[in-house]
């Protein structure tokens, strides 16, 4: 799969299912590993990432799970094609801004993947969509056992699976929910739930995880620890607290539509009619605009745009794929108005559910 064939895939991640009625988009098991065949990342040669290279590419092609995937190398790209790959979870910011050999191998549906030479020598997960963390982990421990009848891990007796960094020495999990939770932020109530989470030893994060904002009220919920727990108890553990997190959104929505339940459904259809009718989007407003009309989805205040939609729209209009879509580099007013011209152009296909254009 070449890249522009990575920008009109539909990556299955996206369908928005089992998502908790759009509050949940995703979820993640990512398991970071060494080879014990190279020094790790922060020591290792440009000579000794090739082997590494050329080690896992030759364990993904004897593999059930990646004999057919497609593989990518990210020194040979130019940084609209790193960040298209960025903008579709398939490598992390941190990948797309190193040095030397470093590559990605990915599945047609992109729910598998694996990035070389990262952090570690390799980083491999599993995406899937919506609220389905232990179905990820599953699949993301059956690619790793698959690749490790090929590959010789770097492990110990006792610490478990060693890694570059010691927060990952262990099991190397760390499993993640992308979740929207505009009530809980419109409330004021977000920094006391994020301090809470601190001490349940889970992490919140931006969109495109450390270091990076939440646009649009999306947050990736993960866990901290990797060390003495099984990947059993990691996997229950975010999950029961993903779902107290749902649990403390929806109870946040109530309280807003009780106590101003019409400004909240003027600022979903207002967003709607906006996101109709808008000339140029920055990708902080279109985010904004996007997160509102997916809380009138939750709320069940419109339903003509289903959450699967909105997902792929989120995508489509990042600026790497707007400039992946034009075949050139776009000043940031270009990038705006295409947005803009975009999001009129698949709102326009949709079809119109009655009721709800005569709420519009």
């Amino acid at each position: 799969m070449n890249l522009s064939a990575v920008v009109h895939n539909a990556a299955s991640w996206l369908r928005g299912a089992q998502d908790e009625c759009g509050i949940v988009v995703s979820c993640r098991a990512r398991l970071a590993r060494n080879l014990t065949t190279a020094p790790f990342a922060p020591k290792a040669t440009d000579a000794d990432r090739a082997r590494v290279m050329d080690q896992v590419l030759e364990a993904a092609r004897r593999s059930v799970h990646l004999g057919a995937a497609s593989f990518l190398a990210v020194e040979s790209l130019g940084e609209n094609e790193r960040l298209v790959l960025v903008e579709r979870h398939l490598i992390s910011p941190a990948l797309a801004e190193a040095t030397g050999p470093r590559g990605v191998v990915f599945n047609r549906d992109e729910s598998l993947s694996v990035m070389i030479n990262e952090e570690d020598h390799v980083r491999l997960q599993a995406v899937l969509p919506g609220m389905q963390v232990a179905a990820a982990w599953r699949r993301a421990d059956e690619l790793d056992d698959d690749l490790g009848r090929s590959l010789d891990y770097a492990h110990h007796r006792r610490w478990g699976y060693l890694t570059a960094c010691p927060t990952n020495v262990g099991t190397g999990l760390r499993v993640s929910v992308l979740i929207h939770l505009p009530a809980l932020v419109l409330s004021d109530d977000m920094e006391r739930v994020v301090r809470g989470l601190t001490h349940l030893s889970c992490s919140v994060r931006g969109l495109y995880g450390e270091g990076t904002n939440a646009l649009g009220n999306l947050f990736q919920l993960s866990n901290q620890v990797t060390l003495g727990r099984s990947e059993e108890e990691l996997v229950e553990d975010l999950t029961r607290i993903a779902r107290h997190l749902i649990a403390c959104e929806r109870d946040a929505q109530e309280r807003l539509m009780k106590e101003a339940g019409w400004q909240v459904e003027d600022k979903v259809w207002r967003a709607y009619g906006l996101l109709c009718n808008a000339r140029v989007l920055s990708t902080q407003e279109f985010m904004g605009l996007l997160s509102a009309l997916r809380l009138g989805y939750t709320l069940r205040l419109i339903d003509s745009v289903p959450s699967g939609f909105m997902n792929q729209l989120m995508i489509v209009t990042q600026p790497g794929h707007l400039q992946a879509e034009s075949n050139r580099k776009l000043g940031p007013e270009e990038r705006d108005v295409r947005r803009a011209s975009l999001v009129r152009q698949r709102l326009r296909e949709l079809p119109r559910n009655p009721s709800n254009a005569a709420a519009g």
